[in-house]
């Protein structure tokens, strides 16, 4: 399990090695590097989700290690709690940042539109109202990127706990 500590409250996510496990040690290595400590949820969009892990409260982003291969053909969906990976176009293109689906969201499933779709990779398991807080929070564009919360939501600290 992972307990995320944000400026709204703890998120705690259950992931899910056995479905998809090169993508859990990537998400495990970067808590353990103490990579996610300021950063932000950068990307929150009501009715779809939130997406942080990868920029700081001004909006530059951090540099990643290589991206990983995508492992959304494991039979988990983009259901509401569900933590998936977020990527470019590219399918093969994830690296640290992650997104919480605040809904249902079946079309991100493999084989997706793409012929991939999104890997999910765990769930919530406790503090989904904190979720539906960051959902809730007022946005705005900023430095070239949209739906990014007025007041900054940060990633305090994430730890892996037993």
């Amino acid at each position: 399990m992972i307990r995320i500590q944000t400026s709204l409250g703890v998120i705690t996510l259950e992931l899910d090695a056995e479905h998809a496990p090169a993508t859990t040690a990537n998400f495990e290595q970067y808590v353990r590097d103490g990579f996610y400590a300021g950063t932000v949820f950068h990307r929150v969009i009501p009715n779809f989700m939130v997406q942080g892990g990868g920029m700081l409260a001004d909006m530059s982003q951090k540099s990643t290690r290589a991206p990983i291969r995508n492992e959304a053909k494991n039979g988990l969906k983009n259901a509401r709690g569900s933590i998936a990976m977020a990527r470019t176009s590219d399918p093969h293109s994830a690296t640290a940042q992650f997104f919480i689906n605040v809904k249902d969201n079946g079309f991100l499933d493999h084989p997706g539109q793409d012929g991939w779709g999104y890997c999910v990779f765990g769930k919530v398991i406790e503090g989904m109202d904190v979720v539906d807080a960051i959902v809730a929070a007022p946005t705005a564009n900023k430095r070239g990127h949209q739906n990014v919360p007025v007041e900054p939501v940060l990633i305090e600290k994430m730890e892996i706990v037993e």
